[in-house]
């Protein structure tokens, strides 16, 4: 028997010994405490005990007698008042799945130091990851809550108007800050069952037999599936070449291949009867190159060969540019595999629904891909398949294809009880898709007066086990390999190559992360060569409004990368060891490819209910909704009510990828809102009870090999520039961003996505690494290198736009991949600039983050 406390309650257990957290979330169904690892690393699952911060994961219910414990949800109604605000106040929530365990960290610092200091703030959260915020705004959170506390200051209570350009408290902040918003594991529901998939050993090897006898003996068993229960046994985001679960005498395609499904009554006994099972093999000899890939003698990983797709992009002729060209600069850059680790975990909850269908309760980033990869599995059709977005914890793209939905969804649907799956965290690194490993060889030129003349590049993408998305990432790299710069004589042969290596796919930036590191390096060497500083170079090159873009496009009147370089002027020449990186980034698919936002807007109960299935994890993207509405409605907050992506209620308005929804579903309300603010002028809302005004956009864009003199490759394009600066040591010192993303919506979101987006790009280029030997993970959550609060110098975010200002949804466009993008490049030139060394792949080696390999 075990006997404590929980947020003052006497507690007492006579069952088996477990850890903390399952017993907060699982027993106590104390929820707020959130499970991001299991491995004591990522601190979303940090509690007090007795006034000490502790990680619930690591200690067990046996350390505990006569201890208290207290989570989120034993804060008093004063704390939950002033953090919540706080929070929300300083945009210091995004996916929000770090939240509560940010708000434990500071409550154990602020207990003991009311006065805090920045740096006691930065060391107080150490030990708490965020993916989303690059911790900045949490900081001035916290210190903001230490000041309500210490002063006694009323929390305010104004009902805000949104509107766009202001300051605006994000409508899911407070549920998430106090652990109260739901996300997928957050779910209980009588009957559930628990199920895991057994995966593959080798990366490469013929499945002779799998064995559940001594899986069936175990007193918690329920069923276990095999590939020759599925309907369809193949989906796939956008190309069909993925097993449901590899059958008997299939072949693996690397170590996350799902085999068969293992059910249990219960959660806790999960593994043990998937570790029941026994499966035979015929080991192969994988595939785990792009070179052994593309050899003659290759084994097929699928029926068409190893090669995924190639683009073959050409304007002008940079053969003949580059032979005419006064200085030609030639290099080869390599960059890893990298790991999104966004905080939550995957996780899906289906049960049955009406006659042969199911209810899906899913945490991606598209309900309707959902659903239609499920419609294919189980062939049935869309009405028989509802998909509902509870909260999403991170996804960075990582969420885009499936990973639990559909065993989830077959298995409520077999069995008809609700089912739970749930990746652990090192099931998460081993199965989704990462960032693409890239093999760049990069010819750039350019006349004596500096003015560039022409690229050419040959970018080879190792897309792993499955497509994925890798050939619309591909061709992103391919595109977006030109940078932001103005010349006419371009080309690019790219490969997307199968490999028996985990999957890549869609990553925040969507391949330009990759091929920008080397344009922005090979730049580097041509300013040298013509003795011209880096600054000078790139603003000499900068495409203007008019300027045909290497691409054949005519750059926009709200091209802005000028005015992002004068941002960042001063910050370069701050310092003889400020490196800089510019960048571009389309928002939405384009290239002819149909792309649409949709929204409703539907008045009900005296509210308007705003109803779009943009998927939101962490971006904000229903607050941008919002005060879109707000903008033009002139409502106030009390009269929206912004409803969960689900498919019988919101209308599919794409994948929350491309840097898309914030233009697309933004443009899609605005026009449902003109629709409404017309109705309004001779009715009030409870006059205009029961009505839809429905709004919606298509983008036009040409494809990208298209014959059009100025072809239309997308509807925007935001940019940005980026200082890095480092001291004497090679410490980060200080990064400058300047971003160029049109109509400023919200002042917290938009600078805390940057703020995000250039700690992940610093990572991106000084510490992430995802290795793999063999075809085997060599990585942990703890081992990816991520950065954490004390290791992030100052950010400084400079928002600037162009001359003018894109026509579609006020004048918005992208920031979420952008600001990831010129970070690497930025570092990499920084480094050159202090130790003379031209690194050329990714992470930076010989830097003070990573050491030289001894012997």
């Amino acid at each position: 028997m075990y006997a404590f406390k929980v947020n003052g309650k006497s507690i007492t257990y006579q069952g088996e010994d477990k850890k903390l957290l399952r017993f907060l979330r699982e027993d106590l169904n104390l929820t707020g405490t959130k499970d991001g690892c299991s491995e004591g690393v990522c601190g979303t699952c940090t509690v007090l005990i007795d006034g000490k911060k502790t990680k619930a994961c690591t200690f067990s219910l046996s350390k505990l007698e006569g201890k208290s414990i207290t989570t989120i949800e034993g804060l008093s109604e004063r704390e939950q008042e002033v953090y919540s605000y706080c929070f929300a106040e300083a945009g210091a929530v995004q996916c929000g799945y770090c939240t509560p365990g940010m708000i434990i960290s500071a409550k154990s610092l602020i207990d003991v130091e009311p006065n805090p200091t920045l740096e006691m703030v930065r060391v107080a959260i150490k030990g708490n990851i965020c993916r989303c915020t690059g911790y900045k705004k949490i900081e001035e959170a916290i210190l903001k809550a230490a000041e309500f506390l210490r002063e006694g200051k009323p929390v305010p209570n104004e009902t805000e108007e949104p509107a766009l350009d202001k300051r605006y408290r994000r409508v899911d902040a407070i549920p998430k800050a106090l652990g109260q918003g739901l996300y997928a594991d957050d779910i209980r529901l009588e009957g559930m069952l628990y199920a895991k998939a057994v995966r593959s050993a080798f990366p490469r090897a013929r499945v002779l037999g799998i064995d559940s006898s001594k899986a069936e003996a175990h007193p918690d068993f329920v069923r276990i599936v095999t590939s020759e229960e599925v309907p369809e046994n193949i989906i796939g985001h956008l190309s069909q070449d993925w097993d449901v679960l590899i059958p008997i005498g299939g072949i693996t395609r690397y170590t996350g291949d799902s085999l068969c499904l293992v059910v249990s009554q219960k959660s806790e006994t999960l593994d043990e009867i998937a570790e029941l099972v026994e499966v035979s093999y015929e080991v192969l000899k994988p595939v785990l190159t792009m070179e052994e890939a593309l050899k003659a003698d290759a084994p097929s990983i699928h029926a068409n060969g190893n090669i995924l797709s190639i683009e073959h992009i050409v304007r002008g002729d940079a053969d003949r540019a580059i032979k005419e060209s006064k200085h030609v600069i030639r290099r080869s850059y390599s960059t890893p595999y990298t790991e999104h680790a966004f905080m939550e975990p995957e996780c899906a909850v289906a049960l049955p629904e009406g006659e042969d269908g199911v209810l899906v309760h899913t945490s991606g980033q598209s309900i309707y891909d959902e659903q239609h990869e499920i419609c294919r599995m189980l062939k049935l059709p869309p009405e028989k398949v509802h998909c509902h977005s509870m909260l999403v914890g991170g996804g960075f793209g990582g969420k885009e294809d499936m990973s639990v939905q559909h065993h989830a969804a077959l298995l409520a649907w077999l069995l008809k009880r609700p089912v739970k799956v749930k990746l652990s965290r090192q099931e998460s690194l081993a199965v989704h898709p990462k960032r693409h490993p890239m093999d760049i060889d990069l010819i750039t030129a350019c006349d004596e007066h500096g003015r560039i003349t022409a690229m050419k590049a040959v970018i080879l993408a190792n897309t792993g086990a499955y497509a994925s998305l890798g050939g619309p990432v591909l061709q992103r790299a391919c595109t977006h390999a030109s940078g932001p710069y103005n010349f006419q004589n371009f080309e690019v042969l790219g490969k997307a190559i199968y490999t028996n290596l985990v999957p890549a796919g869609a990553f925040r930036g969507f391949g330009v992360t990759q091929s920008c590191f080397a344009v922005e390096s090979n730049m580097n060497l041509l300013a040298d060569e013509l003795g011209m500083d880096y600054w000078q170079f790139r603003m000499l090159n900068a495409l203007k409004p008019g300027d045909i873009m290497p691409n054949g496009q005519i750059a926009q009147d709200d091209t802005g990368i000028i005015e992002c370089l004068e941002a960042v002027k001063d910050a370069f020449y701050s310092s003889p060891y400020a490196g800089i990186g510019c960048a571009f980034k389309n928002s939405g698919v384009g290239v002819g490819v149909p792309d649409t936002g949709r929204c409703i807007l539907s008045v009900e109960g005296g509210k308007v209910h705003i109803r779009t299935s943009a998927a939101c994890m962490g971006q904000g993207v229903a607050t941008v909704c919002i005060q879109m509405l707000g903008q033009t409605c002139s409502l106030n907050s009390n009269d929206v009510v912004v409803e969960d992506p689900d498919t019988r209620r919101t209308p599919d308005s794409g994948t929350s990828t491309a840097s898309r929804q914030t233009v697309f579903t933004g443009e899609a309300v605005r026009r449902a809102a003109l629709k409404l603010k017309e109705a309004l002028k001779g009715a009030t809302l409870n006059e205009l009870e029961g009505q839809e005004f429905f709004g919606e956009y298509t983008s036009v864009t040409d494809p990208i090999h298209s014959k059009k003199q100025n072809p239309v490759s997308h509807v925007a394009y935001s940019y940005s520039a980026q200082v890095v600066i480092l001291d004497e040591k090679g410490k980060l010192e200080r990064v400058v961003a300047a971003c160029d993303v049109g109509q400023v919506v919200n002042h917290q979101a938009l600078t805390g996505q940057i703020e995000g987006g250039v700690v992940m790009g610093l990572g991106f280029g000084l510490t992430e690494d995802f290795p793999i030997e063999d075809g085997q993970l060599k990585v942990k959550y703890g081992t990816l290198g991520l950065l954490r609060s004390t290791d992030v110098p100052d950010i400084e975010v400079k928002l600037v736009q162009g001359p003018k200002k894109n026509s579609l949804a006020y004048g918005v466009k992208g920031v979420g991949e952008l600001c990831t993008i010129p970070t690497a490049p930025a570092c990499q030139n920084a480094y050159y600039r202090l130790d003379g060394k031209f690194r050329t792949s990714l992470p930076l080696a010989d830097t003070a983050y990573k050491k030289p390999k001894k012997g």
